[in-house]
């Protein structure tokens, strides 16, 4: 199988297992039921992702993954710090509170095994929040606060309690302009606290 069928079968994977957790809860959500779902084997479920854990883990990965790029593609190309800031938060913030974070967020919530909650850290939040670091590195250059502690700081000041919200069905899904001034004041917060400016 070539990288552009395999890429098809994994997307209809993928949305299968969404379908069935929305239905289901995580832990009614076995592989046989995705395999059938997806019109695809058991075994090769098992030989692509190892276990449902694995298929979980690799479904947070692809949600993040525009996230993770373009924090790589900055680093490489030595972007101005605030300037990836503002190119990543509106990405960052509309994949969080988008669909499939919303509903593996609450997937994990009545998961007792937590095993959907530890595939979507490590598939998520693990692997953005140190590029996220190291972006705040320079920023954080001539400032007394570390640069973990500034991006857990963004991301407290980006989120707030907005995702929580949306899993607990106290709050709809944002516009593209609610995402774009909440960004807006994130960062502008953001460079006061650190920066001491207000630019």
């Amino acid at each position: 199988m070539n990288e552009k069928d395999r890429q098809t079968r994994h997307a209809a994977i993928s949305r299968a297992a969404y379908d069935l957790l929305a239905e289901h809860g995580y832990a009614g959500t076995s592989m046989m039921r995705i395999a059938t779902a997806a019109k695809a084997s058991n075994e090769t479920l098992y030989r692509w992702y190892g276990s449902k854990d694995g298929l979980f883990h690799a479904m947070v990965e692809d949600n993040a993954a525009q996230t993770r790029s373009m924090l790589l593609r900055a680093l490489e190309e030595q972007t101005d710090p605030y300037e990836t800031l503002e190119h990543v938060a509106s990405v960052f913030l509309g994949m969080v509170l988008g669909d499939h974070a919303i509903l593996l967020n609450r997937a994990a919530a009545a998961d007792p095994t937590g095993e959907l909650g530890g595939a979507i850290s490590s598939g998520g939040r693990a692997q953005v929040m140190p590029l996220l670091a190291r972006v705040m590195d320079r920023i954080c250059a001539d400032s007394t606060m570390a640069a973990d502690e500034a991006a857990h700081l963004f991301v407290s000041l980006l989120v707030g309690d907005a995702q929580v919200k949306r899993i607990i069905h106290n709050s709809p899904a944002p516009s593209k302009a609610e995402i774009d001034a909440k960004c807006t004041m994130a960062l502008r917060m953001f460079r006061r606290l650190v920066a001491g400016t207000d630019v």
